[in-house]
């Protein structure tokens, strides 16, 4: 099951305002966002996204010069960082609070079944991110992983740390980003003991985990002395428990772009095969008129507002040669009935993404339509978490974009160096008292 480790992060110094440091996910994060936040000396965007001609080699040299300088500051001990984010969700009163902890995970390659993916990966952005990783050997944001203990049996130790907060930021998101630190050993080892029973789901960040297995492989290949001890042999992640009530995926929609010949009548005569078509007058309320109804989905054109539902015998058409776990989900069979079938983009030219915009906001996508940026707007239903279970399990993936994990953790809190150097002693001290304990 999951390996985990305490690890010294590098971290602002104590003198800077953390609310102007910390930025969105490289992934997620507007060109607006980019420009302002650039516009700060010190903020993490300048560690994490290679914007505006900067090099590669410019952020590791830049992030050494914030070393010297103290701007970025080591901890002296080894440590687990308590990561909590409080926050509300349109159209619900409630309020949530989705608790987490950042460690470093070993970077477990996808076929010893530890670590489980549910989404593929585009090959620039790993690319991108092993680019990034050669260069600095810093993580300079954990991923998001999900681990199950139904017995919440971690939960008492993060309470009781953040009872005692190092940072406390509200995020572009409007999040409240709360982190505490656990410096205790039994306390750590209790952590280990849970997750050594326990699977990890990888939420969000399939590209930098996917660029810390490409670094991984890359570095075994030039050690001659590899023992798996290293700390290139371990990744930053955020990790949080399945069974909370507090974890929330929301819906992705789907924006089409650039067809050719595009005609609304035509799009309407190629889903009366499939699907059952009624008009919905208020393109605002097509969430609420699709939700919880099994293969139904919102359709948007300029002139055009509908919901649409697969009828239940032509189900069985569908020729892509996956599991039932796989094929039965919403966004398969939106992604081969609609995307493929009705508007004949293939299977393989959906990766490439040429025809296909991923956007959250319903706001967003009823604009870009209007206006003429996108031709279809594609209105989803949000995954549940056990469907994201079982298409782990099955050792499938799911259509792009299919989850939206919110919210999404922000850079700036922890970063955490695989150097040698900066980890002097400290994993092999780790392993010499596993050893004791374990001989």
């Amino acid at each position: 099951m999951a390996e985990i480790l305490p690890f010294r992060a590098w971290r602002y110094a104590e003198h800077l305002n953390i609310d102007e440091l910390t930025s969105p996910l490289f992934d997620v994060v507007s060109a607006k966002q980019i420009k302002a936040l650039y516009a700060q000396e010190y903020n993490s965007i300048h560690l994490s996204v290679p914007a505006y001609g900067v090099s590669y080699q410019q952020m590791a040299d830049l992030q050494e010069e914030w070393k010297n300088r103290g701007i970025l500051v080591q901890d002296k001990l080894p440590a687990i960082y308590v990561y909590y984010q409080y926050f509300s969700i349109s159209g619900s009163s409630k309020k949530y609070c989705r608790k987490g902890f950042i460690t470093m995970i070993k970077a477990y390659n996808w076929d010893e079944n530890q670590v489980l993916r549910h989404e593929n990966v585009l090959p620039h952005s790993v690319n991108d991110r092993t680019e990034l990783l050669r260069h600095t050997q810093m993580n300079i944001a954990p991923t998001h992983g999900l681990y199950t203990d139904s017995q919440f049996e971690l939960e008492q130790y993060m309470d009781e740390s953040m009872k005692a907060p190092i940072y406390e930021t509200e995020d572009y998101q409007g999040v409240r980003d709360v982190l505490s630190v656990i410096h205790d050993v039994q306390v750590i080892q209790k952590f280990m003991d849970v997750l050594g029973k326990s699977k990890v789901i990888l939420a969000d960040g399939h590209h930098r985990y996917t660029g810390s297995l490409e670094y991984r492989k890359e570095q075994m290949a030039q050690n001659p002395q590899h023992t798996g001890q290293e700390p290139y042999n371990y990744h930053l992640m955020y990790l949080t428990n399945t069974e909370s009530d507090d974890l929330r995926i929301l819906p992705t929609h789907r924006l089409i772009i650039g067809l050719e010949h595009f005609d609304e009548q035509t799009l309407i005569d190629k889903l009366h095969p499939y699907f059952d078509i009624k008009p919905v007058i208020e393109a605002e309320n097509l969430p609420d008129v699709i939700a919880g109804k099994k293969w139904t989905f919102g359709l948007v054109t300029k002139n055009l507002s509908c919901k649409i539902k697969l009828r239940e015998d032509v189900f069985e058409q569908m020729t892509w040669q996956f599991p039932d776990v796989v094929k039965r989900l919403d966004l398969t069979v939106l992604h081969y009935f609609v995307i493929q079938k009705v508007l004949g983009i293939s299977k393989d030219e959906q990766l490439k993404g040429e025809h296909i915009q991923f956007v959250r906001s319903l706001h967003e996508c009823l604009e870009k339509v209007e206006h003429n940026e996108a031709q279809i707007a594609l209105i989803t239903q949000e995954v549940s978490i056990d469907e994201v279970k079982q298409v782990c399990e099955s050792g499938y993936t799911m259509p792009q974009k299919s989850t939206y994990f919110y919210p999404k953790v922000i850079c700036g809190f922890t970063f955490a160096s695989i150097k040698s150097q900066e980890n002097d002693g400290m994993l092999d001290n780790f392993f010499k008292e596993k050893q004791k304990t374990t001989s």
